[in-house]
Parts: structure tokens; C-alpha cells; sequence
């Protein structure tokens, strides 16, 4: 298997991730973009912010990310970083994935969403405000296959507001983008 294998080409959920990024980013902002994969997105916001840094925990795909210009670190999510971020974007595995379903490489860091499609998703959400500057801002990419409710009650429970700013519909499922910011209002209380 070749490391291009190893490595998640861009496919219609990063050029809908990307597009909402681009939107979103401002030319002050200090960018995260946790699990950059290729590093499609982190270059195509590079010039267009203050500061764009990358993580993957795969190591071709930080090969990869470096190869396109993208300052990268090799970790699990933002294990390590230090923040803060005013804008940090994720591209997550959030296909529900059964343990028999399992491909066992460098790649299913990208694809294994866990059986609901939320495992790395509620691990990055819970992580997420340690690096996030007080009036930053999250942009999260699901499918209607991982629960949008479900995912924005997450993101309640930990004290943000989300909403959808950009949706995809494919075959068999719709792509959403995410964006979620702290609750002030819960934070005053």
C-alpha cells in the first residue's frame, strides 16, 4: 500500500468544509484545522489569516499537509497545542463504523466514526475549548448519518451555541457544516 493510500484525498465534504471556511476566516485570525489529512483546507486558508497550524495523528498525512505549505504537527487532535484559536476547523471520521468494519490502517483514523458516527467528534468537542479563544469559533463538518441533533447537543452540553451555516446533500445523506461558538449568555450565569 502506497502512503497516498494512507491519506484521505478530498472529496466533497472538504470542498464543503473548506467553502464555509472561507466564508468564515478572517485576515486577524490564528487557525487550527484539527485532522488536516491531505492538508486541502489548511492551504487553501494559508495567506488568508494571520497564522493557519494543522494537526493529524497519521504521519503521511502530515507528510502530505507539509508537502502543500501547511505548518503541521503531528499529534492526536490538539493533544499538545496550545491555543488559543479564533477559528479552528474539523473534518472529522463521523460515518458510524462497526468493529467488523474496521480497515486496521493509517487511514481509518479518517473514516472510524465509531458506532454512531460521534466518538472522535465528542472527544474533539470536549477538548475543543482548551485551545479556543474566548470569542472564537468552531466549524465542524457531519452527515445527517451521524445525528446533527445529537452532535449540537454535544456541543450544548459543553457550553456552545451551533448552528448550520452550509449543507451538501449526496446520496444517501447530506453534509452539514457546524459552526459553534461559546454560550455567553450560559457563561454569565
Amino acid at each position: 500500500m502506497s502512503k497516498g493510500d494512507q491519506v484521505y484525498t478530498p472529496a466533497e465534504d472538504s470542498f464543503l468544509l473548506l467553502r464555509a471556511a472561507l466564508r468564515e476566516v478572517r485576515p486577524g485570525d490564528r487557525v487550527l484545522e484539527v485532522g488536516t489529512g491531505s492538508g486541502y483546507i489548511a492551504a487553501g486558508l494559508v495567506g488568508r489569516a494571520a497564522r493557519v497550524v494543522a494537526t493529524d495523528i497519521n504521519p503521511h498525512a502530515a507528510a502530505s499537509a507539509r508537502a502543500r505549505g501547511v505548518e503541521v504537527v503531528r499529534t492526536d487532535m490538539a493533544a499538545g497545542i496550545s491555543g488559543p484559536f479564533d477559528l479552528i476547523l474539523f473534518n472529522p471520521p463521523y460515518l458510524p463504523t462497526a468493529p467488523e468494519e474496521r480497515i486496521d490502517d493509517w487511514l481509518e483514523y479518517a473514516l472510524d466514526g465509531g458506532p454512531t458516527g460521534r466518538a472522535v467528534i465528542e472527544r474533539f468537542i470536549a477538548d475543543a475549548g482548551r485551545v479556543l479563544a474566548p470569542s472564537g469559533r468552531i466549524l465542524l463538518l457531519i452527515s445527517s448519518l451521524t445525528g446533527p441533533d445529537e452532535v449540537r447537543e454535544v456541543f450544548t452540553r459543553h457550553g456552545f451555541v451551533s448552528f448550520i451555516v452550509d449543507e451538501e446533500p449526496l446520496e444517501g445523506e447530506t453534509l452539514y457544516v457546524l459552526r459553534a461558538m461559546r454560550d455567553i449568555c450560559r457563561m454569565r450565569l
